[in-house]
């Protein structure tokens, strides 16, 4: 039997495949970049939104308990990095680098200073790595589209 954080940490590095493709396809297939970007960002989108869920389940075990967080503010916590996946992907390129990149810190933030509780030791250090490698595909992307496209 594989224990959770092994597995979570297998899961959780298979889940930057794909941003890493992507940034890499930037360079290996240049003249598939616009497909590319547009689909980095549905994922990025994917993602943001799969990590927001992970707050619903905390909000739901915390009616009769007494933790930091409210349910109200979890579920609410939730919903903003729902939303803001979503509207993200009707922004502009220049937009959807600005907003996936200060979405993924502000989770990443909000992990560490009001969900820290909630989580197993192991988990903030798999996801500080995870986030750095996303911010890194982001700013990557970014800085593509401008050299291509100017700002």
């Amino acid at each position: 039997m594989i224990a959770v954080a092994r597995l979570a940490i297998v899961v959780g590095i298979a889940g930057l495949f794909p941003f890493i493709a992507a940034v890499a396809s930037l360079f290996l297939v240049p003249q598939f970049s616009v497909t590319a970007i547009s689909w980095f960002y549905v994922y990025s989108a994917g993602i943001l939104a799969f990590m927001a869920g992970v707050y619903w389940p905390i909000a739901m075990q915390l009616e009769n308990c007494s933790y930091p967080q409210s349910p109200f503010v979890t579920m609410v916590l939730s919903q903003v990095f729902f939303v803001v996946a979503g509207v993200g992907l009707l922004l502009p390129t220049l937009g959807q680098v600005l907003v996936y990149s200060l979405a993924y810190l502000a989770l990443y933030a909000v992990d560490v200073r009001w969900m820290r509780v909630y989580w197993p030791s192991w988990y903030l250090r798999m996801r500080l790595v995870l986030t750095l490698v996303v911010l890194a595909c982001q700013l990557t992307v970014g800085a593509w589209y401008v050299l291509l496209h100017g700002a």
